[in-house]
């Protein structure tokens, strides 16, 4: 039923980059830790750098769970299921790392997402992952669900914000900095673009 996968490519490269949702799950070392699981969709918003590393990017939100964890431990899985076409489920299991606005890799890395505009959602960093395990099964489970559009909240919510605010945004929140386990999450205030 499961196949293990040496590298993204082929059917299942084009079956992860047509999906317009996948999940997150990441984990803190602390055993009473919080485990994290984000959705995370915005067409363009994901890539396939290689064979075996993705990105997306990390938008504005309540939370930086995900990049807390990250910054603690790497350890990172990704899932993408089926909601229409033949059952399908595929995780990639690795290694990831949020590079931040201020690294000098964020604009080459942000030369991978070229169909949506990521000034108005508030980005905050790209974060990039590096597979070990690449799995897929059945997905027999996973019910239909047609996919309609994309949300436009979030980005008529952060497009009219600049650095500044969306710092200040950012620092009233009270997971951002800080996880809900105490780790340190997104770096404020918020660095500026090393261009």
């Amino acid at each position: 039923m499961g196949k293990t996968h040496a590298r993204i490519d082929g059917r299942l490269r084009t079956f992860i980059e047509a999906q317009p949702l996948f999940f997150t799950g990441t984990a803190p070392l602390s055993a009473d830790g919080t485990v994290n699981v984000s959705p995370k969709g915005l067409k363009g918003s994901f890539a396939v750098l290689d064979e075996l590393t993705v990105a997306y990017l990390d938008f504005a939100g309540s939370n930086a769970e995900t990049i807390a964890h990250l910054r603690e431990n790497g350890r990172i899985t990704l899932m993408w299921c089926a909601f229409d076409g033949p059952p399908n489920i595929v995780r990639v299991h690795g290694r990831g790392e949020p590079v931040f606005r201020d690294d000098p890799r964020f604009e080459e890395l942000l030369a991978h997402f070229p169909d949506i505009d990521a000034a108005t959602h508030g980005l905050r960093a790209i974060v990039v992952v590096t597979a070990e395990l690449i799995r897929d099964t059945c997905g027999y489970a996973v019910p239909f669900m047609a996919y309609e559009e994309d949300r436009e909240l979030h980005g008529k919510r952060f497009a009219r914000e600049d650095d500044a605010s969306l710092s200040a945004y950012f620092t009233k929140k009270e997971h951002i900095a800080t996880s809900l386990d105490g780790l340190p999450g997104l770096p404020l205030p918020l660095p500026p673009r090393s261009v």
